[in-house]
């Protein structure tokens, strides 16, 4: 992924300076399917190009959500994916806890009374992917999603108000200190699948 500053202003990361963002990212599509599908599926479509990064508040750095009265990605829905209120296609909450055979859907982590157990894929590093979502609504997930700004004393692994509530998948593997000078407003130029495409497999 490529991301540039709207006024060709450079990233500084700790005093060097770099002219663009690249970051690269491994999705799991073995632990989260349905969210990495989505997101993959969304890559492949060009629908994050040149897309503004909408929020970086210091504790995420978040894109995803369209120009226009959407707030995610406009498509017809399936008998897989629901429809929001302006026509967003919509993916349900997704869940895979340590132990388990497969991930659960639909409901948050609390909901199952599960709360406290430990997910197979944790906000637990700096630059966690996770899909977002209404605060009271598991399944409004769509398009948008965000890169965690982890901190340990912060959001300690299994013990914060986001494992099990939001779907992670995947995490940032090169370039992930760009996202301390991620902003409002910078530009994601492209992002690209690199490999690994020929596993996606689309909802009926």
């Amino acid at each position: 992924m490529l991301v540039r500053k709207p006024d060709g202003e450079p990233f500084d990361i700790e005093g060097k300076l770099f002219k663009e963002a690249k970051m690269k990212m491994i999705i799991d599509g073995y632990t989260a399917p349905v969210t990495s599908g989505n997101f993959i599926e969304l890559v492949q479509k060009g629908f994050y190009d040149n897309m503004d990064v909408q929020r970086s508040d210091g504790f995420v750095v978040q894109t995803g959500d369209p120009k226009g009265d959407a707030v995610g990605y406009v498509a017809p829905p399936s008998k897989s994916v629901g429809a929001g209120k302006n026509g967003e296609r919509l993916i349900p909450l997704e869940t895979f806890i340590k132990g388990d055979k497969g991930p659960f859907y639909e409901t948050t982590i609390e909901d199952e009374g599960r709360g406290g157990e430990a997910t197979v894929l944790p906000f637990s590093s700096y630059g966690v992917m996770g899909w977002a979502r209404e605060e009271y609504d598991a399944n409004s997930g769509s398009s948008q999603f965000f890169w965690l700004l982890f901190d340990s004393d912060l959001t300690p692994a299994g013990k914060n108000v986001l494992d099990g509530r939001y779907p992670v998948f995947g995490y940032v593997v090169e370039g992930a200190d760009f996202l301390s000078d991620t902003k409002e407003g910078d530009i994601i130029v492209s992002a690209k699948v690199t490999e690994g495409l020929e596993n996606l497999v689309l909802p009926k």
